[in-house]
């Protein structure tokens, strides 16, 4: 036996319903979803919000408030001009506009910008510093970054002219 379900009728516009606004984090009919490729896991830390522990296997860290952690597997930190960061973390990029105090390993390249400070010790595979970002600590450039690929490419060139 087949059974067919009567439609239900549109609700007239007229409704208070209609008349609501949307509510917020609810999809809407004409939002696409974002591929998980494109956003990843990318955790949010906003503003005036304190977070203590460990975070680990986050594709992107986004610090608008202030954490202090120990960040674990993790390509990528951006620090916002409100954000704080103090603790430790390995990733492949960094990006800093506010403030980072700790042990900071930056395989790739590491972006300090006008508002940014980071303090403690930086490793990094390539440093764009802007004008007024600040840096102070230990600094190391890593040997199997980027930076290094490109200096040893230049000693070789001078050895060869």
């Amino acid at each position: 036996m087949m059974f067919k379900q009567a439609a239900r009728p549109p609700m007239p516009r007229s409704t208070p319903e209609a008349n609501l606004p949307p509510v917020m984090g609810a999809p809407s009919s004409d939002a696409t979803p974002i591929p998980a490729a494109e956003g990843g896991k990318r955790l949010i830390v906003g503003q005036g919000i304190k977070l203590k522990g460990e975070i680990s296997a986050c594709d992107r860290l986004i610090v608008e408030g202030h954490v202090e952690v120990t960040l674990n597997d993790t390509r990528t930190v951006e620090i916002k001009p409100s954000g704080r960061f103090i603790g430790s973390c390995e990733v492949e990029q960094a990006e800093i506009s506010g403030t980072y105090e700790g042990d900071l390993t930056v395989r790739g390249r590491l972006s300090v910008h006008a508002s940014g400070m980071v303090t403690g010790n930086i490793h990094y595979g390539e440093l764009e510093l802007e004008r007024g970002g600040r840096i102070a600590g230990e600094l190391k450039v890593r040997e199997n970054g980027a930076a290094a690929s490109k200096s040893s490419d230049a000693q070789r060139a001078t050895k060869a002219a």
